[in-house]
């Protein structure tokens, strides 16, 4: 475990110990989307599963009036740690998505959920809970596009990020069935990574594959506003 400034976020430092989610391209896709939302100080923004905590950092830095959710308390704690090693503050609320922030709206709403599709029915355990989502992929994205309308307010915006695997165009469905306007912002083509490597074959079986050999992951990053 260390503390090192990331390639594709050289000002911030990022410190992440076992259990907690670590940067990826993922994150660095929806901090490049994030920076184009012109945060000012009057911005409030709500990280959703904010794990270590860098994009709520980002947030902040940018100006944001920043509040951080997570389940796990171990994520909570590294990202109040990494805003201190940052020189940044943010609210940290311990919950299960918008249920830790009640009543309260947002003008921009950011989430980097588990989207990875898993043989196991049963609700994961341990660092798996970090990217294992159910068998479509979807057990929290869904949840999240049904209620991040009522957390945000009239002008509000919604960014988040996940892979092919599970859905776009369900994505996109749903959030316009939940009263928001989305689209996709940015694209990624990568390799599959360990996880998705060792599911390979379920994952043909399934046919979520999107290419013949399986072997490439896209990653998009969808922006929703009111319609």
């Amino acid at each position: 475990m260390t503390v090192e400034s990331l390639t594709t976020a050289p000002r911030l430092r990022c410190w992440v110990p076992r259990g907690v989610y670590a940067p990826q391209t993922d994150t660095r896709l929806l901090r490049q989307a994030i920076r184009r939302e012109g945060i000012t100080a009057q911005t409030d923004v709500l990280d959703l599963g904010t794990g270590s905590g860098l994009l709520a950092v980002e947030a902040a830095r940018l100006g944001g009036r920043v509040t951080a959710v997570d389940i796990s308390w171990r994520a909570l704690a590294t990202a109040r740690l990494n805003a201190l090693l940052n020189g940044e503050s943010l609210r940290v609320r311990h919950g299960d998505l918008v249920s830790a922030v009640p009543g309260r709206r947002f003008d921009l709403v950011i989430t980097n959920p588990p989207y990875v599709p898993a043989p196991d029915t049963a609700p994961p355990r341990g660092l798996a809970r970090a990217w294992d989502a159910g068998r479509d992929g979807r057990r929290l994205i869904d949840r999240i596009c049904d209620t991040a309308p009522a957390v945000l307010r009239p002008t509000g915006i919604l960014l988040i990020v996940h892979s092919h695997l599970c859905g776009v165009d369900t994505t996109l469905a749903r959030l316009e069935k939940a009263g928001l306007r989305p689209e996709v912002v940015d694209r990624a083509l990568l390799p599959y990574g360990r996880v998705l490597r060792s599911r390979l074959a379920w994952l043909r079986e399934q046919e979520l594959t999107a290419d013949d050999d399986g072997t490439t992951e896209e990653l998009v990053v969808i922006r929703a506003e009111h319609t």
